[in-house]
């Protein structure tokens, strides 16, 4: 299915040029923002936020409001006709005909995906559920080209909630493009990362390892990437509270890694890093939330900018073949088509909105 705008709904939709172009504008503007204050002048975006959040949402808002633009769109369902049932259809195709770039967070995977089959403005992927989350990798890659000077020969550390951890997951996908990459994923065997992420690892040539703790790994790494336990993302109080405050970050662990690494956490935390790691010259957390700025204005000016439709489902439907992730949106809007891209034999296939693999 092929749209006429460009959207963002997965990073690897791009290559890695693009995103190299779309950080180093992301740089410029961090040094010179005066100059682009009015880059989107008579431009408006709308903001669905069907699920909380502070950071990406006020830092699209500010992105905008500092180009030049205005806008609108609603921060709870609740205030609006999704409250009565509408579809992201509906809504989507009513609010992307006052807007000209329309950014989305949902708490159900590949809902981006559905909105941007029927958008009449680019989309733009602000998260969606456990899955995704590209405009948070973009201010990731940001944050370390500023900070590391390098987005290659990396160890870098992910923490904590790995399987539902949508951040991580893109970043992963993301920095496995870049030469000599090495992760480590630190969770319990219940917080696992999922196995398709670590398929595209190795088949970008990158390596992983998996262990338990923060000490015995900590010393070795670049950057130790913080994720809180998602209490919303668990089925129960009971499963979250078993997981919760497993990994902490405190001032002795810290203790035990090297100068020049970095601590980085998309944010809200709850326990997982202590308030004394703050005044660590090395906790960058805050900081990266500042470049979120940065790295969403060089975003709409680049979506608003690149004229090209692109393909926004390239698999194709089976006759009768649903996806079996319950969170995924093709479980929740009936009508969206189910597409799938497959292997060479097509017995395995993998769902285009949520990636989950299904054996056929």
């Amino acid at each position: 299915m092929q749209s006429e705008y460009q959207h963002l709904i997965d990073l690897n939709d791009y290559p890695v040029s693009w995103w190299t172009k779309l950080i180093e504008l992301g740089e410029k503007i961090k040094n010179d923002p005066a100059k682009y204050a009015h880059e989107c002048d008579g431009k408006v975006m709308a903001t669905l936020f069907y699920e909380p959040s502070t950071r990406t949402q006020m830092s699209f808002q500010t992105a905008m409001i500092r180009l030049g633009g205005e806008i609108i769109g609603f921060d709870n369902p609740a205030n609006s006709s999704v409250s009565k049932g509408e579809t992201i259809k509906d809504t989507t195709k009513i609010v992307s005909s006052y807007a000209d770039i329309l950014v989305i967070r949902h708490p159900i995977a590949g809902a981006a995906k559905a909105a941007s089959l029927t958008a009449d403005c680019p989309v733009i992927n602000a998260g969606d559920g456990g899955h995704l989350h590209p405009t948070q990798t973009l201010t990731d890659l940001l944050t370390l080209k500023i900070e590391k000077k390098r987005l290659s020969g990396l160890t870098i550390g992910m923490c904590g909630d790995l399987i539902n951890g949508r951040t991580v997951h893109s970043l992963c996908k993301a920095l496995s493009m870049f030469e000599d990459n090495k992760f480590v994923f630190i969770s319990t065997p219940e917080l696992k990362m999922p196995a398709y992420i670590k398929d595209i690892i190795k088949a970008n040539g990158s390596t992983f390892e998996e262990v338990h703790t923060i000490e015995e790994v900590i010393g070795k790494l670049d950057v130790l990437y913080m994720t809180r336990i998602q209490q919303e993302r668990f089925a129960s109080v009971e499963d979250y509270l078993a997981q919760k405050n497993t990994y902490v970050l405190d001032h002795r662990k810290m203790q035990l890694a090297k100068q020049d690494m970095i601590v980085m956490h998309p944010l809200p935390r709850v326990d997982e890093i202590t308030v004394e790691v703050d005044d660590d010259p090395r906790a960058m957390y805050f900081t990266q939330a500042k470049y979120g700025v940065f790295a969403r204005m060089a975003l709409i000016l680049t979506i608003l900018s690149d004229k090209k439709g692109s393909e926004t489902l390239k698999g194709k439907v089976y006759g009768g073949v649903k996806c079996d992730n319950p969170k995924c949106i093709t479980n929740h809007e009936e009508y969206l088509p189910k597409s799938f891209r497959a292997t060479g034999d097509e017995t395995l296939l993998e769902c285009e909105y949520c990636d989950e693999r299904k054996l056929v």
